[in-house]
């Protein structure tokens, strides 16, 4: 028959949406507490290859755009692959960051200024993100209601993000100054 080779999803519309909502937020507060407070010390220096600070800060929202296409991705491929439960889509996930965080890396570093430890930085991140996100989505995808599951993405959310405020205001990561 037409089409038997092709796999449809067994996710419907709604919940791929609601999904990739939710490891979009989760993301987002991995990527906050990351960039904002573990390595936030990397983006203070002088360096011809970053924005400064206050242009830098001005774009996040561009790079949050980023993690939702990203995001969405992740979604399809860990359906169409069939990552159920949250170690399976843990495990798919680490892999397929890892292997794009080295890509992503390693063709930076062959054509930019970027110092090697930002380079890390950003491929720690890449790995870390995408881990989560398929710890979250295997989850997701296995479980009928996600009510339980954004309540542990929510929560984590407003802890990673306390904690990077935590950091900044005690001075154990630098933080942009507005105004």
């Amino acid at each position: 028959m037409p089409g038997e080779d092709q796999r449809e999803s067994s996710t419907p519309r709604k919940r791929y949406v609601q999904l990739w909502l939710l490891v979009w937020v989760a993301m987002i507060g991995v990527d906050f507490f990351l960039h904002g407070g573990i390595f936030a010390a990397l983006y203070v220096q002088d360096s011809p290859f970053l924005l400064p600070a206050m242009e830098a800060f001005r774009r996040i929202p561009i790079g949050y755009l980023a993690l939702l296409a990203s995001a969405g991705l992740l979604v399809w491929i860990l359906d169409q692959a069939a990552a159920r439960g949250w170690r399976k889509g843990l495990v798919m996930a680490l892999c397929l960051g890892a292997v794009m965080g080295i890509s992503f890396t390693f063709g930076l570093y062959s054509i930019s200024t970027a110092r090697p430890q930002l380079l890390a930085a950003w491929f720690v991140v890449q790995v870390v993100e995408m881990a989560i996100a398929g710890a979250i989505i295997g989850q997701g995808l296995l479980v009928h209601s996600l009510r339980r599951l954004a309540f542990a993405v929510v929560i984590g959310f407003i802890l990673l993000f306390a904690i990077t405020i935590a950091l900044q205001s005690a001075g154990l990561a630098p933080s942009v100054r507005i105004g």
